[in-house]
């Protein structure tokens, strides 16, 4: 898809974490995390190995977000990673901006639900907290299929107090059952809009694996009015292609497969949706509202391409 939209003619749409930290790295463990509420999910799948000897993809984000929730090999792999391309960690914490604003956007149109897939590990300014920071009464589904991230969901679970915020322990490749999930029905009304995250997401789903299909499917089940919030990691931004190389290389090494893929093929996501302004651009330029981090952030350290798009109303 092709231009921007003009939205003059949309109107309003209406347990204890897992901290097995290393003797003597004086951090104590952490009981529960003060940004995320009680929320209820799916408490009754089989406990996974949260492997604290090898990287993983959520610390290392965490890492990158300047969280604690991340142990030594994760902080080896990302020094390394950062050796190569210093501008990892800025270009994580501007994407994390993105999204904040993207949310904030969503909610300034009127949306009140909130499909966030592929959430991570809980860190400043989520996504329930800035919807509801407009309007009180938004709902957020948070869904990840991570072990680290479900450690931080269960923590929040005892005593399960009713909220606006779930929690769904899926892949984003089971549409259905994410779409059908009693967490997910019990707050999202699909026949009104919805937002729908997949921040820093879909570049960890291989081309095997039809990324733009799956993604089609959730978009086919939102009502028009539907907002897409989407990022995507890049090379087109760098440089040099050895250092993008030796990032992906970096995640491989960490048993997760990472895709950069181009500014066409990301567009290719938001295919029969209205692009808002300003389109699809690194992460820093989607309306940055004059934060000063993200001035002064080089198009090359944002590694990473946004844009936000919006289901079409129909005549």
């Amino acid at each position: 898809m092709r231009g921007t939209a003009d939205l003059s003619g949309y109107g309003e749409v209406s347990g204890v974490l897992v901290e097995e930290r290393e003797p003597g790295s004086g951090q104590s463990p952490v009981s529960s995390s003060p940004t995320w509420p009680a929320m209820r999910g799916d408490d009754h799948r089989p406990s996974r190995d949260l492997r604290t000897d090898v990287p993983h993809a959520a610390r290392l984000y965490d890492y990158f977000l300047g969280g604690k929730d991340n142990f030594a090999a994760d902080r080896e792999a990302a020094a390394k990673m950062l050796e190569i391309f210093p501008g990892l960690a800025v270009g994580a914490q501007a994407n994390r901006r993105y999204l904040g604003r993207a949310v904030r956007f969503a909610a300034n149109l009127g949306i009140r639900q909130y499909l966030d897939i592929g959430t991570g590990i809980p860190a400043a300014d989520n996504t329930h907290e800035v919807a509801q920071s407009v309007a009180a009464d938004s709902r957020v589904v948070y869904v990840d299929n991570d072990p680290i991230v479900l450690a931080h969901a269960r923590a929040l679970l005892h005593g399960t107090p009713e909220g606006r915020t779930a929690y769904l322990d899926a892949d984003f490749r089971d549409h259905e059952r994410i779409l059908s999930a009693p967490e997910t029905t019990g707050l999202i009304d699909f026949d009104r809009p919805v937002a729908l995250l997949t921040v820093a997401l879909l570049h960890f789903i291989p081309d095997e694996d039809r990324p733009g299909e799956l993604l089609e499917r959730y978009k086919a089940a939102l009502a028009p009015g539907s907002v897409l919030i989407l990022s995507h990691a890049t090379a087109d931004l760098v440089d040099d292609p050895e250092a993008s190389r030796a990032v992906v290389g970096g995640y491989t090494g960490a048993g997760v497969s990472l895709t950069a893929r181009s500014r066409e093929r990301i567009e290719e996501f938001f295919s029969g949706w209205d692009l808002v302004e300003p389109g699809i651009v690194p992460v820093s330029e989607w309306r940055p509202d004059g934060d000063l981090n993200d001035a002064a952030l080089a198009p090359a350290q944002a590694g990473a391409f946004a844009g936000v798009a919006v289901k079409r109303v129909r005549s």
